[in-house]
């Protein structure tokens, strides 16, 4: 997710990428000088696994045109790029564009290659995926992004790179430049139609005023529960009084772990004071195969109309995987609310709120 707090090194030293949390605005775009180069394209062999496609080579891909993509299945800012990248594979591969998404995992369960599997037929990523679940290749590339895209020209050297959300237009261009260069032609210059849904709709980035949070113990922040607990030890919380936007806590009886929070009895209660058009909560069972059934309400409410995807009108919704999930999309204006989920059996694993 947003790692926009440290600055790329070796391959691409000095550069500084954008905040995955950041619009780009593209405007008109057109690109008449020729691109620069930034390096040669690193070796892909750090891969442990391919889906969609026998094992690749950076020598094999000499005389294509290729686009790498850095991606870990459950980071909202790599979904909101998705259908960019996802069109982008579809229109150019006639000629001669090899799209490779590189899986380099944040949290352990996206190591899990059957998770991937799933998460790649979801969303149907159709194009060929490098698991880098070792970050082998992340590091052969120096990358310190998710989402981070390069692109590679026919002899094999990197020449445009694009760190966090946006740029698309941007992107696009310098492709269509790299495959005239490779001798595929013009082209019709027009840029891709884009096909998003649910989680993979653009944020509202005007109304957007609530961070990323992790729950984990490692990284979290603007924890506000009543109650302490030991690292890895079961312990009984409660919600505060009062709540300042972005503040979050915890109810009931939860054991915070490194990565995230794991729920011990049926009840228990997550709340965040939230301003943004949409929360999503990245989760899953404990056990896997299980299934948990939640319920959300907003300032106590059913949340109707302002549900996400993954609830009904009345809130209830079932976590049956370990995956982002889409709780509220507010169709109305926007203002701070107070988002509530109670899980009304145990063993569910809460790992991080996004916003958008």
């Amino acid at each position: 997710m947003n790692t926009a707090k440290h600055v790329l090194a070796g391959l691409l030293a000095g550069a500084i990428g954008v905040p995955s949390g950041a619009a780009a605005q593209d405007g008109n775009i057109a690109i008449s000088s020729p691109l620069p180069v930034e390096g040669r394209m690193p070796s892909l062999d750090g891969a442990r696994q391919w889906l969609n496609t026998p094992p690749l080579t950076s020598a094999g891909l000499r005389g294509k045109v290729v686009l790498v993509d850095f991606w870990t299945y459950s980071c909202i800012n790599w979904l909101r790029t998705l259908p960019h990248v996802r069109a982008w594979a579809e229109k150019y591969k006639s000629q001669g564009l090899v799209v490779i998404g590189v899986h380099s995992p944040e949290f352990e369960f996206e190591k899990n290659a059957d998770n991937v599997r799933r998460a790649v037929k979801d969303m149907r990523v159709d194009y060929p995926v490098a698991i880098d679940s070792e970050h082998a290749v992340w590091r052969a590339f120096a990358n310190r992004y998710w989402p981070a895209i390069y692109l590679v020209d026919a002899q094999g050297r990197i020449r445009h790179h694009h760190f966090g959300e946006g740029g698309f237009e941007r992107t696009e261009r310098a492709l269509q430049q790299l495959l005239a260069e490779a001798g595929a032609g013009a082209g019709d210059g027009k840029l891709v139609a884009v096909d998003a849904r649910g989680a993979e709709i653009a944020a509202d980035w005007e109304q957007l005023k609530s961070p990323e949070t992790y729950i984990g113990r490692a990284r979290s922040e603007r924890f506000a529960s009543d109650g302490r607990a030991t690292a890895g030890k079961p312990g009984v919380h409660a919600l505060p009084e009062r709540f300042r936007r972005n503040d979050w806590a915890l109810s009931g009886d939860w054991t915070r772990h490194a990565e995230f929070a794991a729920s011990n009895a049926a009840g228990g209660r997550i709340a965040y004071r939230f301003h943004a058009r949409d929360l999503h909560l990245v989760m899953g069972p404990a056990t896997r195969g299980s299934a948990v059934r939640f319920r959300v309400l907003i300032d106590g409410q059913a949340p109707g109309g302002d549900r996400g995807i993954d609830v009904d009108e009345q809130g209830m919704g079932t976590v049956t995987e370990q995956r982002l999930y889409q709780l509220v999309r507010q169709k109305g204006p926007i203002a701070d609310r107070q988002f509530e989920i109670e899980f009304l059996a145990p063993g569910v694993e809460a790992y991080v709120f996004t916003f958008g």
